[in-house]
């Protein structure tokens, strides 16, 4: 292939009680990228979108895993990609993750497919490891695979796909930004141990809410008593919007990934849709703009277009 497009899902990272081992692709918003063979070895990168991410591959979220990638097979070839970011970077979405991962799997397609879908993990969590300094795949593995994942392991890489529940996605997005190696900075060195116990007692019912499509257990295991108690206080209204959400018929959410991005699940679209009405209004009533998202479950993850 000489030539292909991609349509690269948002995603949500830790599901609250998960942090850095489970994700879940949605269906917007979405960033596209498109990828060219070239016959002069080099890497050319393309923004065009306003966000002004550097351009050259060696600080580029998607020009380093091209570059991995291209030294692990040995190529010696070209690569053009154009990248149009709608997932805000630093938005709690998977914005960096979408970049790396839809590197990954674009030049892999390109290339006819030699890699694994673990391996287009792998190399794509050295895009991870240049945007917040760690190399975690809790946002690279649901872009890959679709819908939700479970991180076992990053060293070795151990992806476990679960199956996804019948569930509506309200997100917003409110124009602030955290940055993940900040939020990363603020978290807790040392924890107890009966927090631990809690957290880890919500992260077996969480999975085992989803295995079972308990949509009641999947609400009541969506508890962080560890990462969103320290992370909260970054984002303005964080407890009253969560409040509200469980009046309107959540089952449960919390901070998308780092944040600022807050998620809330619920059975049926029409909960959702006033969820993020009431999230937008808020944000509104103390002078902050939103963007605000409906979205199914994705369970396909990057696609071609």
């Amino acid at each position: 292939m000489e030539k292909i497009q991609l349509k690269v899902p948002a995603t949500i990272a830790n599901l609250v009680c998960g942090f850095d081992i489970l994700g879940m692709a949605m269906n917007e918003p979405f960033d596209e990228m498109e990828f060219r063979l070239l016959e002069e070895p080099k890497i050319i990168i393309n923004h065009t979108d306003s966000f002004g991410l550097p351009t050259e591959p060696e600080k580029n979220v998607a020009g380093v895993v091209i570059l991995k990638i291209l030294e692990y097979l040995n190529l010696n070839l070209g690569v053009e990609v154009s990248i149009h970011k709608n997932i805000k970077p630093g938005s709690g979405l998977g914005s960096s993750a979408a970049s790396a991962a839809g590197a990954a799997f674009g030049l892999n397609k390109l290339l006819g497919n030699p890699l694994s879908e673990k391996e287009l993990v792998h190399f794509a969590m050295y895009g991870e490891e240049l945007a917040s300094g760690v190399r975690h795949a809790d946002n690279i593995a649901p872009c890959i695979y679709g819908g939700i994942t479970l991180v076992k392991s990053s060293d070795p890489i151990d992806i476990i796909p679960l199956s996804s529940p019948n569930l509506y996605v309200a997100a917003v997005h409110p124009q602030v930004e955290v940055k993940t190696s900040d939020a990363r900075q603020i978290l807790k060195k040392h924890i107890q141990l009966k927090d631990a116990v809690t957290q880890w007692g919500n992260v077996a019912g969480l999975v085992a809410g989803i295995l079972k499509n308990d949509h009641a257990l999947i609400g009541r295991s969506m508890n962080d008593v560890i990462v969103e108690p320290v992370r909260s206080i970054l984002i303005p209204k964080f407890d009253m919007i969560k409040t509200r959400s469980l009046e309107l018929g959540a089952l449960g959410g919390g901070i998308s990934g780092s944040g600022p991005s807050i998620f809330m699940l619920s059975e049926n679209e029409t909960v959702a849709q006033n969820i993020v009405e009431m999230m937008k209004a808020e944000f509104t009533s103390i002078g902050i703009e939103s963007l605000v998202y409906v979205s199914k479950i994705n369970n396909e993850g990057i696609k071609l277009i």
